[in-house]
């Protein structure tokens, strides 16, 4: 092996290009199983972005189900979810284009269930009884009014034969049938509530001519979240609920049913619940998830005995098998830190996962053999682990002695040695949400900059889930204080530890991740530099020109509008542009409904007149993030480009430019 270059942080040249992650990487997401096939979704950088749905048959063999230009994404909440589901052979889906229901089988042309385009629907099942299809509606057909929610039933002979099962709640999800088909549960929540600060899990009976009986509320409230109602295949309502601070599994039964199966009568446990309400396994660990999409899980049923799960302990995911009988859980080893939306059947499991060292794929476990088999892999790039950072989990001092929690990766390239003396530059990385969280599961986005000699810094600040509701619950009134304080935490612990160099220390986020960095840039004097994707700068505009699923989500993180616009524009960086003093880029996709393109370009052109180094890169036909492989690679190399001409090192390869004012 030869020795490595020396050459500063920054300017080490990697394998790991942009054109390779566009090139070789496709994103994997729901799961579904029919029988022995298993289905799933392939978002395509490579084809526009197109999501679409691929089955695997028993014998191995993966084709597409979805024709081109069909594109199988629903933009009910506008993050959607749940865009499929499938029954005996035939597959219920939503085409984003005109966000009409269609159904087809693997080897036929897809035929559209409903006409309406104003009609969006997500998080289907399929009631073969009543041959129909249970989703949730969202209603766009008057455009002054705010989008209406409900449940609803289409028939699957006619699409316009649609019956509206329930409508008095701002929110609904989760719609699940009992398997005789005889009863129905779903969640619902109200503005200004999120699904994971309060939801209620609602059953009912459904009626000879398809209706529903009088719902009786079983979980759940305005302080309690309650996540993925599913039955078991004897007839069991399970749920998960946060009722004692961490998202756990619980079971209900009303007693009479419970001592018609021989069961003991079950106690009440929880908030609000109702009787028949069992916690399975109390654990400070996260059974549950923000559901910011449809169609999440975190659990399935193996058999009516037997519960395959995965939660989450200190930013690491578990596998694990929960004996319904005996309430005793067993953790499934496997090599994976990451694990998503798990499918069962008899004898084995079906799920996401990916690891330090993996990329996400679709796995299949044995559960009588333990055998581990990889049906599809996001990535099929075989990279030299001498140029792969292994994430380290760092925990670190906050404000008000609290400590947060981060993913540390230091720059490697088996290549280069940096100068004696010099220090990294780091990026802080602010996810979205900012309810959600990051994970330690390979990403080639971030080798691309660990492998040029950056560090980088993934922070799961104050808000996140996965560490509980009250560590969730840090950022209530505080969205703009604490955020930045624990990014900034975690920047000026590792320059203290001497890890990273503290005068070239860079921000970057998408979205919510996006304000915590314009307010980090703003209101802290901590980054040299930061990256702006499709971020929030004005509050305010945020709170009244945003879409209905988000559009009351500033009460619990701000306040309540307009009641506490003093406080929307304290914490918009879009008024205090004379408080900012580093570079900024700024990309923006222009079909944005969640945060508009002007969000970005009155802060653009104030740090223009302000004299600052500041560059836009804008792109047509993107929304909410970008899905297109060209805008990808764009966006990659063009932050790079940005700290290269900021932090005033060459680049070991050559990026396309992006214009830069003021530099």
């Amino acid at each position: 092996m030869t020795e490595p270059q020396i050459a500063p942080y920054g300017s080490w040249k990697s394998p790991i290009t942009a054109d390779l992650i566009v090139a070789g990487t496709i994103g994997l997401g729901q799961i579904a199983l029919d029988g022995e096939d298993v289905y799933w979704i392939e978002g395509r950088p490579a084809e526009a972005g197109r999501s679409v749905i691929v089955r695997r048959t028993p014998d191995g063999e993966i084709t597409d189900v979805t024709p081109f230009p069909f594109n199988v994404r629903t933009r009910v909440h506008e993050y959607g979810g749940g865009a499929f589901t499938v029954k005996d052979g035939t597959i219920y889906f939503s085409n984003f284009t005109d966000q009409r229901l269609y159904q087809q089988t693997p080897d036929s042309e897809p035929q559209p269930l409903t006409s309406q385009a104003e009609r969006r629907y997500a998080d289907a099942v399929i009631d073969s009884k009543r041959g129909r299809i249970i989703c949730v509606q969202e209603d766009h057909t008057d455009s002054e009014q705010e989008p209406v929610n409900t449940l609803v039933s289409i028939s699957l002979v006619n699409g316009e034969d649609v019956q509206v099962l329930a409508s008095s709640s701002d929110f609904y999800s989760s719609p699940r049938l009992s398997p005789d088909n005889s009863q129905l549960a779903w969640l619902s929540w109200n503005h200004p509530n999120m699904p994971w600060d309060g939801t209620q899990l609602w059953v009912a009976q459904i009626k000879k001519d398809g209706s529903v009986g009088e719902a009786e509320c079983i979980a759940g409230g305005t302080e309690e979240s309650i996540f993925q109602p599913e039955w078991s295949p004897d007839g069991v309502l399970y749920f998960v609920s946060d009722c004692t601070g961490w998202w756990n599994l619980y079971r209900w039964l009303p007693p009479l049913a419970a001592q018609g199966q021989g069961r003991p009568p079950l106690s009440k446990e929880g908030l609000g619940g109702a009787e028949g309400v069992e916690l399975l396994c109390e654990m400070t660990a996260e059974f549950g998830l923000p559901q910011w999409v449809f169609g999440m899980s975190t659990y399935a049923f193996e058999s009516a005995n037997r519960l395959i799960c995965t939660y989450t302990q200190e930013g690491s995911w578990q596998l694990a098998s929960l004996d319904l009988q005996t309430r005793q859980l067993e953790v499934i080893e496997t090599p994976y830190t990451d694990i998503s939306s798990p499918k069962a059947t008899s004898g084995r499991v079906v799920f996401g996962a990916g690891s330090a060292t993996e990329p996400t794929a679709i796995v299949r476990i044995d559960l009588a053999t333990g055998e581990n088999s990889v049906l599809r892999r996001s990535s099929e790039l075989e990279i030299n682990t001498g140029y792969l950072s292994i994430p380290q989990a760092l925990a670190f001092p906050t404000e008000n002695d609290l400590t947060a929690y981060a993913f540390f990766y230091p720059p490697q390239n088996q290549d280069y040695t940096a100068p004696a003396g010099e220090k990294p530059p780091l990026i802080v990385k602010s996810h979205g949400g900012p309810t959600a969280s990051t994970s330690s599961t390979f990403n080639l986005k971030v080798q691309y900059w660990t492998s040029r000699g950056f560090a980088v810094l993934d922070v799961n600040y104050g808000g996140s889930t996965g560490y509980g509701r009250e560590y969730r619950q840090r950022l209530k009134d505080q969205w703009g204080i604490v955020d930045v304080d624990d990014c900034a935490n975690g920047a000026k612990y590792l320059a203290e530890q001497g890890l990273v160099d503290g005068e070239r220390l860079a921000i970057a986020g998408g979205s919510a991740g996006g304000y915590t960095t314009l307010c980090a840039l703003t209101f802290r004097n901590v980054f040299k530099a930061g990256a702006s994707y499709y971020g929030v700068s004005d509050l305010e505009a945020l709170a009244t020109d945003t879409h209905k699923f988000e559009s009351r989500y500033l009460d619990g993180l701000i306040g309540p509008y307009p009641e506490r616009k003093d406080l929307y524009e304290a914490r918009s960086p879009i008024h205090f542009t004379h408080q900012l003093a580093c570079p900024v880029i700024f990309f923006q996709g222009l079909e944005d409904k969640i945060v508009p393109p002007n969000q970005a370009e009155i802060m653009v052109e104030s740090l223009k007149a302000k004299g600052l180094p500041v560059a836009y890169v804008a792109y047509e036909g993107e929304q909410h993030g970008f899905r297109r492989a060209e805008n990808i690679k764009r966006t990659l190399d063009g932050e790079f480009y940005f700290y290269s001409r900021v932090f005033g090192f060459e680049p070991g390869e050559a990026v396309e430019p992006v214009p830069i004012n003021n530099l």
